[in-house]
């Protein structure tokens, strides 16, 4: 990140404008929407910057600024769309110590305006380090369609009711009041009016302070394969909403921002071959931090997946936390997507097995006659340090060494892979370190026609 996002207090600050015609005016119309006194310079004014002038908005000189005019700014716009002419006025700013914009010119620039959407007093900036204008735009008119008009209005009345709200202890408590009100009684109320929305806000205050004490809540939210975009909408209000994130060590930085920037993020990563956390371990952080805070178990894939999230809950109900679950995309339904296949196909398999290369004891048991059948398919979860185990299992109980396999190592991801091959290569298939998930029984679009043809001859 070059430009770092600031918001710059401008209420009685002096701002520079050095050009007076159509360049400046776009620039203008923004500042016009600041607290600041802006003073403009330059011959032949526009007759926009004129009318400014008369009505008092700017103060306005027809000549070229000079060092003496930037006694006391805080901001330098060089906007004369004359090259040469804004370089030497960008010279003048930065030996009078004023931070300078060069109008369509980064480099010669101390910073730069970003698109903004104005709902005042809530303002929301979006800045691609100059690199795209136009997805910029495209972003600000998804946002201001995101934000209704009357978010500032909810916004002021908000901020004229915060000395009232203190009654209400800091923390989940205080947060859950404000969330109700921006997000369901304000905007409720706001097409009745302003007074509408005041006494919504004293009703939901006299709720919240008779509420009593604060009580802790865990959602469990499945963080799918690591694509922030497969995540759904609940999870995403839910990591929003949480004072404290325990995640699991699969769970991607991504997928981690998505969380208030307030929030308490605990990694509870977990390692076959290094210092791991142990399951006790995990359910006693969740009861701590669950008694009392909303806290998001945030769970790689689909929690209730081979994600032992039957031992977390238990530990929760034995302390009477509530709970909810918000599922997940498993790795199995991200890995078939991203091989371009379907996981069960009429006349080819009516049914798939989820299963776990390993469990507590071991090397998982499972029907390995079935699963060595023609046309059945399982996904294998856990599969990499069992290959060896899985591959001899099968062939013992009549597999062909020509059946299909394939493995998806980082469903979903930018460093995603995917290979297909045959029961008899799969011990070297899974060599390496990334997670995987391995298909038996099924390839990938690509490679299925040859090897299939394959199977059918073996």
């Amino acid at each position: 990140m070059r430009h770092f996002p600031i918001f710059v207090d401008t209420r009685d600050q002096k701002i520079v404008v050095s050009g007076a015609g159509e360049c400046a005016v776009a620039k203008l119309r923004l500042l016009l929407k600041t607290e600041a006194r802006v003073h403009v310079f330059g011959r032949d004014a526009h007759d926009v910057v004129q009318g400014w002038a008369q009505d008092g908005k700017v103060v306005y000189e027809d000549r070229v600024v000079t060092a003496g005019d930037l006694d006391g700014a805080i901001l330098l716009y060089a906007a004369n769309d004359e090259p040469e002419q804004d370089l030497s006025v960008a010279t003048l700013g930065k030996a009078a110590g004023v931070k300078s914009l060069v109008v369509d010119n980064l480099e010669a620039s101390d910073f730069i305006t970003p698109a903004i959407v104005d709902r005042d007093p809530v303002t929301v900036a979006i800045g691609t380090e100059g690199a795209a204008p136009v997805l910029a735009r495209k972003i600000k008119a998804e946002v201001e369609e995101m934000l209704p008009a009357g978010t500032g209005i909810l916004a002021r009345i908000g901020q004229g009711f915060r000395d009232a709200a203190e009654i209400i202890p800091q923390g989940p408590r205080r947060r859950a009041f404000w969330t109700s009100y921006y997000f369901d009684k304000g905007p409720k109320s706001l097409a009745k009016g302003k007074g509408a929305v005041e006494a919504a806000l004293h009703y939901l205050l006299a709720d919240h302070v008779n509420d009593g004490a604060a009580q802790g809540h865990v959602t469990f939210v499945g963080a799918g394969p690591g694509d922030p975009e497969l995540l759904t909408l609940k999870a995403r209000k839910a990591l929003h909403e949480a004072a404290v994130v325990i995640h699991d060590g699969l769970v991607p930085p991504a997928i981690l921002e998505l969380a208030r920037r307030e929030a308490q993020i605990i990694s509870v990563a977990k390692s076959a071959f290094g210092p791991s956390w142990r399951q006790e371990d995990i359910n006693a952080l969740l009861v701590e931090h669950g008694a009392a805070d909303r806290v998001v178990r945030l769970k790689s894939g689909d929690g209730g997946t081979f994600g032992r999230l039957d031992e977390e809950i238990e530990a929760l109900d034995a302390n009477d936390i509530a709970f909810d679950i918000v599922p997940g995309v498993t790795a199995a339904t991200a890995a078939a997507a991203a091989m371009g296949v379907s996981l069960t196909r009429r006349g080819r398999n009516s049914s798939i097995q989820f299963l776990t290369g390993r469990d507590l004891s071991g090397f998982a048991e499972h029907d390995w006659r079935r699963l060595a059948e023609p046309g059945a398919v399982a996904a294998i979860y856990m599969a990499r340090a069992s290959a060896r185990f899985v591959q001899g299992r099968l062939m013992m109980h009549g597999a062909s060494a020509s059946m299909p396999v394939s493995a998806v190592f980082n469903a979903a991801r930018p460093d995603q892979r995917i290979i297909t091959a045959t029961l008899n290569e799969l011990p070297e298939l899974l060599d390496g370190t990334d997670p995987a998930i391995l298909f038996t029984g099924l390839a990938t679009r690509a490679a299925k026609a040859t090897l299939l043809k394959e199977v059918s001859h073996a």
